[in-house]
């Protein structure tokens, strides 16, 4: 569900406290409509974002702010139907999805 789960940005500074995200190439399991995707993008050199959902993965690609749409490569599938060994990442982001 997109909205406004975050005002005070307290989940985006968590986040950035744990990971420098500039320049990395970043994987992104379970990433739902893209909402915590948009929280580290902008940093990030590349974001290959996943979830099983179609319906979800439609809504981040629609809802994508256009500076971060060269960036972001939303795909429809599990983990378990990723390919990860087609590139070469950094860093991986795992959150809210279980």
């Amino acid at each position: 569900m997109i909205g406004v789960w975050d005002p005070e940005g307290v989940e985006k500074r968590a986040i950035h406290q744990l990971v420098d995200f500039e320049g990395k190439r970043v994987f992104e399991i379970g990433c739902g409509e893209g909402r915590m995707t948009w929280l580290y993008a902008h940093e990030a050199a590349s974001v290959l974002a996943f979830d099983p959902k179609a319906p979800a993965i439609n809504i981040a690609r629609d809802k994508t702010p256009p500076e971060l749409k060269s960036r972001i490569d939303f795909r429809t599938g599990g983990v378990m139907d990723i390919d990860l060994s087609q590139g070469v990442y950094d860093t991986g982001i795992f959150a809210w999805s279980i």
